[in-house]
């Protein structure tokens, strides 16, 4: 196949984004009908949770990588980040789904900020959860920001509380640039700071399993 050009091309944040939320949905969709192949599937991909790739050559072929290169849109000297924030988003969705049959735990539009936030009471700061938020934030190896992730992650699954995993791995994809991880902290701490609880008539607008979109 040949390559598109290079003006051509989606931005990879783009990529990501759309790439991971499908296959997430997919897995969601057959997990939340209990299809046993979606059930096995998030059994092996939670082993990665909290891991960086190369700790869980055992996922080889499991987490929908080959998703990402399909039509060649990721630049050679931007694959091996595009993989890592994939394989990550992807195994903590894992980890976050375990156990949640009744509700798919992908939402579109749920940063993770504002997931955090919504871990505390409303009005109030929990400063055990805000220092474990604010360790996110300042992980200086790709190692570090996994582990504490999941973390994070393990919090949400407690409360039952989604999150947008494709948003998450453009993001930490993003974090990997030079200067990227700046920006992501900014709109991470945004999403925190301006989440207001829905409105009831919020509360049941059906969650995604469907295909991202680009942004």
């Amino acid at each position: 196949m040949t390559s598109p050009p290079a003006t051509d091309r989606r931005p990879t944040t783009a990529v990501i984004r759309e790439t991971t939320g499908t296959y997430i949905s997919g897995l969601q969709k057959g997990y939340l009908a209990d299809q046993s192949a979606a059930v096995a599937a998030l059994a092996q991909l939670r082993r990665g949770a909290g891991k960086v790739p190369e700790e869980v050559p055992e996922l080889w072929g499991v987490t929908g990588m080959e998703g990402l290169f399909a039509d060649d849109e990721v630049p050679e000297q931007e694959k091996e980040r595009a993989e890592a924030a994939h394989f990550l988003a992807v195994t903590l969705y894992a980890l976050h789904q375990q156990s949640r049959p009744e509700r798919g735990m992908h939402r579109h539009g749920v940063e993770l900020g504002a997931a955090v936030r919504q871990l505390m009471p409303p009005g109030e700061i929990d400063d055990a959860i805000r220092r474990r938020f604010v360790r996110v934030g300042t992980a200086t190896t790709p190692g570090a920001l996994a582990d504490r992730l999941r973390v994070i992650v393990t919090l949400l699954r407690r409360e039952s509380l989604p999150l947008d995993y494709a948003l998450l791995a453009s993001q930490l994809y993003q974090a990997q640039l030079p200067g990227g991880m700046r920006k992501v902290r900014q709109s991470w701490g945004r999403s925190f700071h301006t989440y207001r609880p829905a409105k009831p008539a919020d509360t049941d607008r059906p969650e995604a399993d469907t295909p991202e979109k680009d942004v």
